[in-house]
């Protein structure tokens, strides 16, 4: 894989970090700026609940994230609920990261509708609300679009309550349930396993969620308005900006958004001029065939070892340049991290990334292929995973987009593919 094509899958990343890059190649500082408007009366979010993703195999699903990812099923769709929706439906478990996979059996099923629109992907992002009458009525209030009022089902588990509402994420639709009387993922759902405590990765949780828009304007107004989300990170990049007089390049635009009090943040993205029909997160719009969820990130608590491990099981990551590890020490220096853990050369083996801008304190990240390219299945669809650890740093990684675009252009140097500048 060249170069030019390994900058485009690691700039499908789209992370966020508080930085912007200029023309001039400096790094200025990007505030938080949360609480730049009054506060606003909070919906009461505890915690991101599941992913719900919509596939057209459900074993090809399996493979991956049980025989890969060591994730465990913890439900499946009973039969009355499958025949219900038209749908067979499983759920599979790492700590607190929770994906529900979803297959039609006919064009009727809700994943249908998707699939006929959109290659596999996340159709619905859950969350787990303390009261769903209260999220509803404030929802409402804002200008929010129901799908729904708040339905209750009660059964041997307890009692479960739920709502859906339209979102500007393309077809992805957002749901809030109440559960904490409920024994159980859904209404409907047969418990397969006990949720487990960790996997042999150690994933706890899911660290964040990057979507991609055509423009992200209207998205970040609607989550900052109607779910009172405020803004936490923020970066600009560019090929450009390394190198300019290109005939080609991309680039991005992305802001976090994120809610205080459960901590649940997305990252959002838009296509940056020049080039802009050429920018990753563009392509990704046409592949995904409107705006989406592009990756969401797993949390590790050994990232070497894991990386290691899923590259023995037949997981394929993102490459990275050797250059941007001949780089790495001095960068280390700059941006204020110093000494770190790992051995460099590790890093380089299995193409982790490093990041962060405060003493011994960091995060480390590598980016799965996109499950296109994974199952070597173009209906996959352009969706992939983030693997990251983080150490002291709570930023997204932005400081990898200038250390890897300047490690490509050495390395384009060295090779005679562009003259220096």
């Amino acid at each position: 894989m060249g170069f030019s094509r390994a900058y485009s899958d690691y700039t499908k990343q789209a992370c966020c970090q508080s930085i912007t890059i200029d023309r001039s190649n400096r790094i200025r500082s990007a505030p938080h700026n949360g609480g730049h408007v009054s506060k606003r009366e909070s919906l009461g979010i505890k915690r991101l609940h599941s992913l719900h993703y919509y596939v057209r195999d459900l074993e090809r699903m399996t493979r991956l994230f049980v025989d890969r990812l060591d994730f465990i099923e913890v439900g499946r769709s009973s039969a009355e609920r499958t025949a219900a929706g038209r749908q067979q439906s499983v759920a599979f478990a790492a700590g607190d990261a929770v994906f529900t996979f979803s297959a039609p059996l006919d064009d009727t099923a809700r994943a249908a509708r998707f699939l006929n629109k959109h290659p596999e992907g996340v159709g619905t992002i859950v969350f787990e609300v303390a009261d769903c009458d209260h999220a509803l009525k404030v929802i409402e209030s804002r200008g929010g679009t129901p799908i729904t009022d708040v339905q209750t089902t009660t059964d041997d588990n307890g009692t479960f309550r739920t709502f859906s509402i339209t979102t500007p994420f393309g077809d992805t639709t957002f749901r809030f349930v109440e559960s904490e009387k409920y024994d159980g993922l859904y209404p409907g759902f047969v418990k397969t396993a006990p949720r487990p405590n960790g996997n042999s990765f150690d994933i706890s949780h899911i660290d964040h969620i990057t979507s991609n828009f055509p423009t992200m304007a209207p998205a970040l107004l609607w989550m900052e308005h109607v779910l009172g989300f405020e803004r936490y990170w923020t970066v600009e990049f560019h090929t450009d900006d390394v190198a300019g007089d290109r005939d080609h390049g991309s680039g991005l635009k992305s802001i976090v958004m994120w809610e205080p009090e459960s901590g649940v943040k997305f990252a959002n993205n838009e296509p940056k001029r020049p080039f802009f029909r050429r920018s990753q997160i563009n392509v990704f719009s046409e592949e995904h065939r409107g705006a989406g969820v592009q990756h969401t990130a797993l949390v590790v608590k050994d990232i070497v070892t894991s990386v290691q491990t899923l590259r023995e099981r037949g997981v394929e990551f993102m490459p990275t340049p050797d250059t941007y590890y001949d780089a790495l020490p001095e960068r280390l220096k700059t941006c204020g991290i110093g000494e770190i853990d790992e051995d460099i050369e590790v890093l380089r083996k299995h193409g982790v990334l490093v990041d962060g801008d405060q003493d011994k304190a960091y995060m480390l990240q590598i980016f799965m292929k996109e499950q296109a390219s994974q199952f070597n299945a173009p209906e996959a669809g352009p969706f992939f995973l983030e693997i990251i650890q983080r150490k002291g740093d709570q930023g997204f990684g932005a400081g990898n987009f200038r250390a890897l675009f300047e490690s490509i252009e050495r390395q384009q140097v060295a090779e005679g593919k562009v003259s220096p500048s």
